[in-house]
Parts: structure tokens; C-alpha cells; sequence
């Protein structure tokens, strides 16, 4: 590893852990301040407030990253250029192609420190947080296993497998207990649906309720429902809180939810694209340094190094919105996922190097557009 190499790394990775501060500063006051209206209810005080607050970090830490590594290319590079160093550094020998090589692979380590954290820690983090605030809120208990969502309401305990878009409540089992701790019902419905005034419509009931006997004992008798009514303190913002965004899941916890999904015949789009996203997101850690690299190296005389530095930012901050129409756009128009997610990924790769080439060799692209 050369010296050359090193002294990048540095001015590299101190920027961009600065910058990354600075933005997570910023969300994190974003957080805090959408989160106002919350305090005060139950027992959701101050100190739960910004434990929540700090938790919801490591979430944007990956969402932020690529931007923060952009950022700091772009800041650390212009640095040098404004010093002259860059200059003395490329009249040495070193070529721009060096330059960009030296971006990709310390993005090769910012990327894979991203993915290892948005694949462990940010999903985690993310659901810890929910735990918090749901049990300071609300007087129900909430627990998530393989076997889905298992919520507590009063006397009864309900499991859901699966929590739609609209908050639909899709196959659920409803345990009631009387106040001797007894199980009397079991209810089994295909889907709930939320009308008003914690009162859910439930379609497709099986209900199997338990008696007691005259000689001792209990029976069961069972009743099909094709519709009931339901009243519950659970109510579609409880949901919301429960339900986990395909964005915040794991590479993992993706892989089953959408083998889920097809098993049952259901639509799997939306997440399949949010899985090919993840597996592309360390390739965009790294374009987006590679991206910098030609806004970031300007002569100090021609000026306007500031306003082509904030182009340079204002592209990366497009690629996100791109990122974020493919998606919208798969799920309305059914796109193959692996193409919608990778297509952002490859046209900003091609636009960084076709920037790093006509840096390079200015002359060359003249030629070939004036004729």
C-alpha cells in the first residue's frame, strides 16, 4: 500500500466521518422534532424519547452513507486541488484513472462496512426502537416471531401473520380468556379490515368457542362467521408501528418474506425491489466517490469551484430521487425488480466515467463531438 494510497484514505475517511456526523445531526433533529407530538403519552417521557431517537441513527447511517461518502470525496479531493497539492501530485504521474482507482477501493471499504451494518445492526436497531416506543405508548404487548406478529389486547392475545400497505389484517387468530385466565374462543380470520372507533370488520371467520360441560369438563362448538365485528384497542397507527418497512428489513428477513409471498400467491414486488436495492447499495457507495472525483478537481483560477462542488452534490442527492422513482414506478407498473434497482446503479456509473475520461483527456471529447 503506497504512501499516496494512505494520505487519500485519510483525507477521505476523516471527511466523510465528519460529514456523516453533520447529516446524522440533522436527521436525528428531523427525528426528534416529528416525534414532539408523542411526548407525554403513557410513559413515553423525555429519556425514552431520545433513546427512541438514537436508535432510528443507525437507519439513516445507511441511508445517508452514500450521499456522506460523496460529500466527503468531493471535499477532500477539492481540498487538495485548492492547495495545489492535487496539481503536484498529477504533474508526479498520477493519472486521474490512479485517482478514481484509489476512490473505488477505499469505497470497496466503505461499502462493505455498510453492508455488513445495514444488514445487522440497522434492522435490529430499527425494531428495538419500535419495542420502546410501543410499550411506552400503549398498554398492549407486542412481540414479532417467525410465526408472526403476537399482540396483547385486554384478555385476549392475537397473532397476525401479516400487516398489508392499508393496514389490512390478513390470516389472524384471535384467543379470547376469560378473567379466570380460561381459554373460551378461538377465532380464525382470513382478514380484518378497520372501519371506525376501534371497531375492525372481519371477513371469513372460524370460530370455535369452548363451554363448559354439565357433567364436568368442557365442549367445543364451532361457528362459521362469513362476516363479524370486532372491537379492539388496536388501531391501524398501532399497526404502522408494528409493521416493519421493506427498506429498514435485512437481505434475510427479505429472502423469507418473499418466498412468503409467492408461496401464498401474493405480490412480491415491492420487495424484491427493496432486496436487489440493498444488494446494489455498496456499488453505489462507490460511484458516488468515483462521481465526485471529476467535480472536485478544478484549477484555482477558472473559479466556480463552489458552484460545480454543489452540482456535484445536487446529482447525488438525484440519485437517491431516482432510486426512490424506480421504485414508486415498479410497483405501479410491475417492472422486473433486478432491472428497475440496478438501472440507477448503472447509468450514474456510466456518467462518473465518462466525467473521469473527459477530465482526463479534455481534448479528445472535443474532437469527437465537433465532429
Amino acid at each position: 500500500m503506497s504512501t499516496l494510497f494512505r494520505y487519500f484514505a485519510k483525507e477521505i475517511i476523516g471527511a466523510t466521518a465528519l460529514l456523516l456526523l453533520a447529516l446524522l445531526a440533522l436527521f436525528a433533529l428531523f427525528d426528534l422534532i416529528s416525534q414532539l407530538g408523542e411526548l407525554g403519552k403513557g410513559s413515553f417521557g423525555l429519556v425514552k424519547l431520545l433513546a427512541y431517537v438514537t436508535l432510528l441513527q443507525p437507519t439513516n447511517v445507511v441511508v445517508v452513507f452514500p450521499l456522506a461518502a460523496l460529500m466527503g470525496t468531493l471535499l477532500a479531493v477539492s481540498r487538495l486541488s485548492a492547495q495545489s497539492e492535487l496539481t503536484v501530485m498529477r504533474a508526479s504521474g498520477l493519472s486521474l484513472a490512479r485517482l478514481a482507482t484509489f476512490a473505488a477501493i477505499i469505497g470497496l471499504l466503505f461499502s462493505s462496512f455498510i453492508f455488513l451494518f445495514g444488514e445487522f445492526v440497522a434492522p435490529a436497531s430499527e425494531e428495538t426502537a419500535r419495542r420502546l416506543k410501543l410499550a411506552a405508548t400503549s398498554n398492549m404487548v407486542a412481540q414479532n416471531f417467525r410465526s408472526g406478529f403476537w399482540v396483547k389486547d385486554d384478555r385476549s392475545f392475537v397473532n397476525i401473520q401479516m400487516v398489508t400497505p392499508d393496514t389490512q389484517l390478513l390470516d389472524m387468530r384471535v384467543y379470547d380468556f376469560d378473567t379466570a385466565h380460561r381459554l373460551t374462543s378461538i377465532s380464525i380470520v382470513k382478514k380484518a379490515i378497520y372501519e371506525a372507533n376501534n371497531r375492525w370488520r372481519l371477513e371469513g371467520v372460524e370460530k370455535t368457542i369452548f363451554e363448559a360441560a354439565a357433567a364436568g369438563g368442557q365442549t367445543a362448538r364451532i361457528e362459521q362467521q362469513p362476516n363479524a365485528i370486532w372491537h379492539s384497542s388496536l388501531t391501524p397507527d398501532l399497526m404502522s408501528v408494528l409493521r416493519v418497512s421493506a427498506d429498514s428489513m435485512s437481505m434475510t428477513n427479505l429472502s423469507a418474506y418473499i418466498d412468503h409471498l409467492r408461496d401464498n400467491k401474493q405480490n412480491s414486488t415491492r420487495y424484491e425491489w427493496a432486496y436487489w436495492a440493498k444488494l446494489f447499495q455498496p456499488a453505489a457507495v462507490i460511484i458516488m466517490m468515483l462521481l465526485a472525483i471529476p467535480f472536485a478537481i478544478q484549477s484555482t483560477r477558472g473559479g466556480g469551484v463552489g458552484a460545480r462542488l454543489l452540482l456535484g452534490v445536487m446529482i447525488g442527492v438525484g440519485f437517491y430521487f431516482l432510486n426512490q422513482l424506480t421504485s414508486h414506478l415498479t410497483v405501479l407498473y410491475n417492472w422486473p425488480p433486478l432491472l428497475s434497482a440496478s438501472m440507477p446503479v448503472a447509468v450514474f456509473l456510466v456518467v462518473s466515467l465518462l466525467l473521469i475520461a473527459w477530465k482526463e483527456r479534455p481534448d479528445k471529447f472535443r474532437k469527437a463531438f465537433s465532429a
